[in-house]
């Protein structure tokens, strides 16, 4: 029955329209839920197979010796890779989280600045170049010009650049969560801005940025394609910052993997599992970290 204009609507009418926005809510949630399914089962294939490939291999002596010197030997394992690892890791944060939350604080508190929108430009654009840019980069201006030579710092000054922008990005988009109330009632209280900045906002947003930190340095973790021109690689346990080759557990995996041999190939299967639970392990921790904080978006 159709409904004149200008009538009241009745409640079957009202009944009818409620039934449409049902099935159309429904349609709805079966499209999201085949598109979840689409994203979820790459990844859950990856993870599958990395299982059952690597864990034959992964043991003790895998994750606490270094590989045989001849790719055809079974045994050994990636320790050299995951001191190597740890390492350019942690000289990458040491360069990129202060420079990227000094960044993201300035991008936030001095938005009205001529220079915010410049820097935000170019975090964009460092985002997306290639990582292999990068690592050619560095190779130019520090192996090369600075006459650096490959090894531990190089490699963690390719992947801070690499890792910067995800700093910026993520703690500007933290930092803008908090509430303005907190930076108001600190001004009240006799506070400059500085103070407001150190003493209130990066406290109360140390949740979040600790998420995009752990974000970032799974990212760094990951990367393969700079180390190849900047640390170089070694079959050797390194420690030293300079003068000697370094490597990564993508190094090794990439090298083991290109070798014919079962061995060499158990090992990259073994060193890929360990780490794919790496950077699992970093993403799940910055998400229940981001969850507890009240930061998860």
């Amino acid at each position: 029955m159709s409904v004149q204009a200008g009538a009241p609507t009745t409640l079957r009418h009202k009944s009818a329209n409620a039934a449409a926005r049902r099935r159309i809510d429904q349609a709805m949630r079966v499209v999201l839920a085949a598109c979840l399914l689409v994203a979820v089962i790459p990844l859950a294939l990856i993870v599958l197979v990395t299982l059952q490939q690597g864990l034959s291999t992964l043991s003790l002596e895998f994750l606490t010796t270094t590989q045989p010197l001849s790719y055809r030997a079974f045994g050994g394992g990636f320790l050299h890779g995951l001191v190597g690892t740890a390492l350019m890791v942690g000289i990458a944060v040491l360069i990129s989280v202060p420079m990227g939350i000094a960044a993201s604080v300035f991008l936030v508190e001095y938005r009205a600045n001529r220079l915010a929108r410049p820097v935000r430009f170019f975090t964009d654009v460092m985002t997306g170049v290639p990582s292999i840019f990068v690592g050619l980069f560095v190779y130019a201006a520090l192996v090369r010009e600075a006459g650096i030579g490959f090894g531990t710092l190089v490699g963690g000054v390719a992947l801070s650049i690499l890792m910067l922008p995800i700093v910026v990005r993520s703690a500007e988009e933290i930092l803008k969560l908090v509430p303005a109330d907190l930076r108001s009632a600190s001004t009240a209280l006799g506070a400059r801005r500085w103070q407001t900045t150190l003493f209130v906002v990066l406290p109360a947003a140390a949740p979040g940025l600790l998420t995009g930190v752990m974000l970032a340095v799974a990212r760094g973790a990951g990367e393969t394609a700079p180390l190849i021109l900047t640390a170089f690689g070694t079959s050797y346990l390194v420690t030293d910052l300079f003068g000697r080759a370094q490597t990564a557990l993508p190094l090794l995996i990439f090298e083991q993997a290109r070798q014919p041999f079962e061995a060499a190939q158990g090992r990259a299967w073994a060193g890929a599992l360990e780490l794919v639970a790496l950077v699992l392990l970093l993403t799940i921790a910055a998400r229940l970290i981001a969850t507890r904080g009240g930061y998860q978006r």
